[in-house]
């Protein structure tokens, strides 16, 4: 991010405490009004790598996906799951994921990025359990009885899709299970 993008605020009533945060594309860095130029300078790369840092954590990248995906298979479903790829995509707008047990290759929609972790890992453990199990029957959710977050995970997605107007689904609505294909799907509300 450039300098452009940055603005730096100053207070006479903050005394100590150095903060920043994000407003519309631009990095917005609260500094006491006694620092000098050399100490806003410092703060202001300290501030930025602070919030560059906590956005690759909640943005990850594909490789840190594909890892994040290895230690969740390990951790949850016995390092069973073991998808040939998994990635992000932009062209999910009816599913938080998508997986083909066929080939083993796992998308997750995009729009997933930013959202808690627990909720990541749940839609990144949905679709790896269907390597195991296909469909969304007893065997496929006996699969995530061992994440003690599915609830809550499901719960947060249900919360978004409503804010949205959109309905969340685990069942195949499109037939695509019979194509070899299982998903966490939204589809518009009644």
């Amino acid at each position: 991010m450039g300098t452009t993008d940055i603005e730096v605020r100053r207070s006479r009533r903050r005394r100590r405490t150095v903060s920043a945060y994000r407003d519309n594309g631009r990095t917005i860095v609260l500094i006491p009004a006694r620092f000098t130029r050399a100490e806003e300078q410092q703060w202001v790369a300290t501030m930025v790598a602070k919030l560059e840092k906590g956005d690759q954590r909640r943005r990850p990248s594909d490789t840190q996906l594909a890892k994040r995906a290895a230690d969740l298979s390990q951790r949850h479903l016995g390092g069973l799951a073991k998808p040939s790829s998994i990635r992000w995509v932009t062209n999910q707008n009816s599913r938080w994921g998508s997986c083909t047990p066929a080939d083993g290759t796992i998308r997750i929609s995009a729009r997933v990025k930013g959202m808690p972790s627990y909720v990541l890992d749940y839609v990144v453990l949905h679709e790896l359990a269907h390597l195991l199990a296909p469909g969304h029957g007893p065997e496929f959710w006996s699969l995530l009885e061992s994440y003690p977050r599915t609830e809550r995970a499901r719960g947060y997605l249900e919360g978004v899709a409503a804010t949205a107007g959109l309905d969340l689904e685990d069942d195949i609505s499109d037939g695509g299970e019979e194509l070899g294909e299982a998903a966490l799907d939204i589809s518009a509300g009644d």
